[in-house]
């Protein structure tokens, strides 16, 4: 029984790759030689079919160069029709012919027999789909040893015939076929024998290679016990494994030039030593491969080859005693195999999970084909390796859709409570590792973020409630999409403000960074939205963002039935002040110092001063984020940064006695070249000079 086209389609494939990484070379010293009809050929002797004289004349060239057999890969299934004989039989010749001519001279057929009489030649013929009984008498021996191994070999239904008289003397007769009727187009098995009406028939290069040796009878061994299965296929001191049916697997080479001999070159009357060495003691196989005469096949490798070409190889294959070879017990092998990964993936899967599963699974996968290739390289056998490893594949995507489906209430769980509130990839790192997720809450390192609108409440004595409200949410989505993109968690929106930070429910790498251009972002999300309100005659709306980093307390906190993942602590305070502070230090984006120490080289920062938070017991040193790390490495902000500091340190001295309102008229007109926003904190800071008396860390 056949496997399925899948299993045998892709095991095919796989052998065809395994022979394209690792092919036969060619060897000029193998005793084989193609004699090729090609274009060339035509051209100088004209279209085929030649004349029979014509080929007889090869064959008597070939024979005087010292070749050792020779076999056409060729029909000559009907009489030749260019001969004279022939031409005597048509009434329109017959009347300019003398009746004293002995035409039966001049008939190439007979030629071309007397050519190859007793001579180790031999004829090809074809396996044809008819039931026409054609008696192709075999040449060779054919002893069967075992319980009728050629029972089942490749069927010949029939055979083209041989004209007369070239069926009675030749010496050799083989089935130039390379593959059964029927199957795939690529050639990757030869038979070497065929089951005809008349018995059994050897193909055409076992055939030739049997006349080169000069032996009589071909050997066919089978099994014992069972009939009707090809073991091996014995001719002299040549064991050849063959499958069940008596075909052997071709193990190709590139094609290469120096397989083909010109057939012109060959019938050019001069002698050529250089020919002579080349035809000497060889097997010569004569075919073509002019692309009009329709001889050409797919080989593993993928090349179109002559048809020819696949008999030569085939000698060569068992001359160099390099066969394929694939038993039942390689078979057994593969599906040992093929438990043994599924056994391995299902294990590891049971107790470590997926990921393990899958990497335990690639470990074994990874041996199955190094162990394949060995077999193949080494001991030229084919081991299959699809077959167990899309097993494994199976087993491990049947266990995988388990586990998901056992586990996606759980992560329908995660995802409902965190998905309008994290980044998409923030939400897929909670699912991968919700169960490390304490919802009872944990202390760690947090930067939070308050934003709030500025003027809210006269702006909404102005509007509808219904107006409110779509303002609100078109306003927060912006926002709120700026807070996801950097990875960061939105807690809650309250009223006209929003809560967000970072480093919770998991770990993110620079939680000060990712927080502060999510500010950035947030101010120029800002400004496209007032454009479009501008563009309406709305009156545009400002936010105010603060900022800090601390440790707090983050988890599912509420009751037993109702409860919000949030955070608690003493930095989310600080983090709301100051974004009250905003309006203290006229500025829309400003965070603590322990966020500014993080950030400080990856952002554009002004010292603000020390500012008094209402609820915290100390001052508490600010900094303005006027932009990214471009705006941080332009000329203009590190002049601003240098005109800024030498301001603070004058305001620093004497409670601001060296100060002047030039120096503060330098900076806020480099200022507001680089952010516009900043002018209104230079023309408030002659107002702060008491924020800048307290020592500030650089």
């Amino acid at each position: 029984m056949s496997d399925p086209y899948p299993v045998e389609i892709s095991r095919l494939i796989y052998f065809d790759f395994l022979q394209r990484l690792a092919p036969r070379t060619f060897d000029a010293d193998l005793p084989v030689r193609v004699v090729d009809i090609d274009e060339a050929s035509l051209s100088q002797l004209g279209q085929w079919p030649w004349p029979r004289s014509k080929v007889a004349r090869l064959v008597e060239k070939l024979e005087g160069y010292g070749a050792a057999s020779i076999a056409f890969d060729i029909l000559f299934a009907e009489p030749d029709r260019y001969s004279p004989h022939r031409l005597a039989e048509d009434p329109i010749f017959a009347g300019y012919l003398r009746d004293a001519i002995d035409l039966d001279k001049l008939d190439n057929d007979q030629r071309f027999s007397n050519a190859i009489a007793g001579k180790p030649v031999a004829l090809g013929v074809a396996a044809r789909r008819d039931l026409k009984t054609i008696q192709i008498v075999p040449r060779a021996g054919i002893i069967e040893i075992g319980d009728q191994p050629g029972l089942f070999l490749p069927r010949a239904l029939s055979w083209t015939p041989l004209a007369a008289p070239l069926n009675e003397t030749a010496v050799g007769i083989g089935g130039i076929n390379v593959s059964p009727a029927g199957q795939i187009s690529v050639v990757r098995t030869v038979p070497l024998l065929w089951q005809g009406p008349t018995g059994i028939i050897p193909g055409l290069g076992i055939e030739a290679l049997r006349l080169a040796i000069a032996e009589q009878n071909i050997f066919v061994e089978g099994a014992e016990n069972e009939s009707g299965i090809v073991l091996s296929v014995s001719l002299g001191a040549f064991d050849i494994p063959t499958d069940e049916i008596g075909q052997v697997w071709m193990h190709y080479r590139p094609d290469n030039p120096g397989l083909y001999l010109s057939a012109a070159d060959v019938l050019d009357e001069e002698d050529n030593e250089q020919l002579r060495s080349e035809i000497e003691g060889r097997i010569i196989l004569v075919g073509t491969s002019a692309a009009g005469l329709v001889d050409i096949r797919e080989t593993s490798l993928g090349q179109s080859v002559p048809g020819v070409s696949i008999h030569a190889q085939l000698i060569e294959q068992i001359l160099e005693n390099k066969m394929l070879q694939r038993s039942d017990t390689i078979a057994a092998l593969e599906l040992v195999a093929f438990i043994a990964l599924g056994v391995i993936v299902v294990s590891v899967m049971s107790i470590s999970g997926a990921v393990a599963s899958f990497l335990a699974g690639g470990v074994a996968a990874s041996s199955v084909l190094a162990l394949s290739w060995v077999a193949f390289t080494q001991n030229t056998v084919l081991f299959d390796a699809t077959f167990p490893l899309v097993g494994g594949m199976v087993n491990f995507g049947i266990l995988a859709g388990f586990l998901y489906f056992a586990t996606e209430r759980e992560k329908n769980t995660i995802r409902r409570s965190f998905s309008q509130y994290v980044a998409p990839e923030i939400l897929e790192r909670l699912e991968e590792s919700g169960q490390d997720l304490q919802l009872g809450g944990e202390n760690q390192e947090l930067t939070v973020m308050f934003a709030d609108i500025r003027g809210f409440t006269p702006l909404s004595e102005t509007m509808p409630a219904t107006d409110l409200v779509a303002l609100l949410n078109e306003l927060f989505t912006a926002l709120g999409q700026d807070i996801l993109a950097h990875s960061g968690t939105i807690d809650k929106f309250i009223g006209d403000s929003v809560m967000a930070f970072w480093n919770a429910p998991v770990r993110v790498e620079n939680h000060p960074i990712h927080c502060a251009n999510a500010a950035l972002a947030m101010r120029t999300s800002l400004r496209h939205f007032n454009t479009v309100r501008s563009e309406g005659h709305q009156v545009p709306i400002g936010i105010a963002i603060g900022c800090a980093t601390g440790q707090a307390c983050v988890g599912n906190i509420g009751s037993q039935n109702r409860f919000n993942y949030t955070a608690i602590g003493d930095v989310v305070n600080v983090a709301s002040r100051i974004e009250t502070a905003c309006r203290h230090l006229a500025y829309d984006i400003v965070i603590s110092e322990t966020v500014a120490l993080a950030s400080r080289d990856q952002l554009a920062l002004l010292q603000g001063g020390s500012v008094a938070l209402k609820g915290v017991n100390k001052r508490e040193l600010l900094f303005l984020v006027v932009g990214g790390r471009d705006t941080r490495q332009s000329e203009s902000f590190q002049r601003l940064q240098r005109h800024h500091s030498d301001l603070l340190a004058a305001m620093k001295g004497n409670r601001g006695a060296k100060w002047s309102t030039q120096d503060v008229e330098r900076c806020r007109s480099i200022a507001v070249e680089i952010e516009p926003g900043l002018a209104d904190f230079y023309d408030r800071i002659s107002d702060r000079i008491g924020d800048f008396q307290v020592d500030a860390i650089e």
